[in-house]
């Protein structure tokens, strides 16, 4: 019997480190992102539909960031990076991971509660990678370090790549600039390019809030990395910022048209709509189906906020 009981602690605290080593539990992170209400993943990372992600790709980052601006959120963008293209967008959702100098303890006891309970393999820099899904972002916090602070090379990102179809946002640095650059579709934002491998350097946490410059990132945030620097979207404003956003390209389409063709001035276009302006703008909507289509009541709902 006392065997027994033994046996069955070991296979519950074998379970819970499964789940919660290196990360935080998934009450907490559901607590901390509440305002959330749609789909999760199973350790309680909030999963922004597929649909809204590529939808996402085609927003500006100066409407979303005013978006985000007119409802409070003053710290959510980031800049002064470097990339591997200019060109190529990274959009998805959080998967966030903190590093942290190394302490021989800790990176002893880490690994070893890594490989001999998770199945995990190899330096702890690998381990994030392993639970990408597709649509994700790896978000990495290494606190600026260049120097022997090198993420990732050419072959952790095409784990990464394969892993998610997507690109990375590393506030420390990456090595094989030169191999990387010739991976069709997969981008970088990193604070440098350094030639070093990775030293002294050991994973603190796993999906955990995290900062990165002036930002906190919480996991399963709506990542959206362009030209002008990195925005990061709660998830539960991802929907009303993309709508948004969406919105202003389109009004701005049909606001030329309108001026250019003398049936609307300036003023008008720019100021509340009239009713008949609505009209207007659905049926201009419908004469162009190459164009994101938007519902009336999701017209209604953005220009109820209308503070741009």
């Amino acid at each position: 019997m006392k065997f027994k009981i033994i046996l069955q602690f070991l296979c519950f605290f074998a379970l819970h480190s499964v789940v919660f080593g290196q990360t935080i539990p998934k009450e907490e992170l559901i607590f901390l992102t509440s305002e959330w209400k749609g789909e999760r993943f199973d350790d309680g990372r909030p999963k922004i539909p597929d649909g809204l992600l590529e939808r996402a790709k085609k927003i500006g980052i100066d409407d979303a960031w005013t978006v985000l601006e007119n409802e409070g959120y003053k710290n959510q963008f980031e800049g002064n990076w470097k990339m591997v293209h200019n060109d190529v967008p990274v959009v998805g959702r959080a998967l966030t991971a903190l590093f942290m100098p190394s302490r021989p303890d800790v990176e002893k006891s880490i690994k070893e509660r890594g490989i001999n309970l998770q199945g995990r393999k190899g330096n702890t820099n690998s381990w994030p990678i392993e639970v990408l899904t597709k649509g994700d972002v790896y978000v990495a916090n290494s606190f600026g370090k260049i120097d022997a602070g090198t993420l990732m090379g050419a072959t952790l990102a095409t784990s990464i790549y394969s892993k998610s179809g997507n690109g990375v946002v590393f506030n420390g640095s990456a090595r094989d600039l030169e191999s990387i650059s010739q991976m069709k579709g997969f981008n970088a934002f990193v604070r440098d390019f350094h030639p070093s491998f990775l030293e002294e350097e050991v994973l603190m946490g796993l999906n955990i809030p995290i900062r990165i410059g002036q930002v906190m990132v919480l996991p399963g945030d709506l990542v959206l990395a362009k030209r002008e620097g990195v925005l990061f979207i709660p998830a539960h404003l991802a929907e009303q910022v993309v709508a948004t956003a969406e919105f202003v390209a389109l009004k701005d389409q049909f606001g030329f048209e309108m001026v250019r063709t003398k049936k609307y001035s300036t003023g008008e276009i720019d100021s509340q709509w009239t009713e008949q302006i609505k009209k207007e703008f659905m049926a201009w909507l419908d004469k162009h189906p190459e164009l994101v289509k938007m519902t009336e009541e999701t017209l209604n709902k953005v220009l109820s906020k209308r503070t741009w």
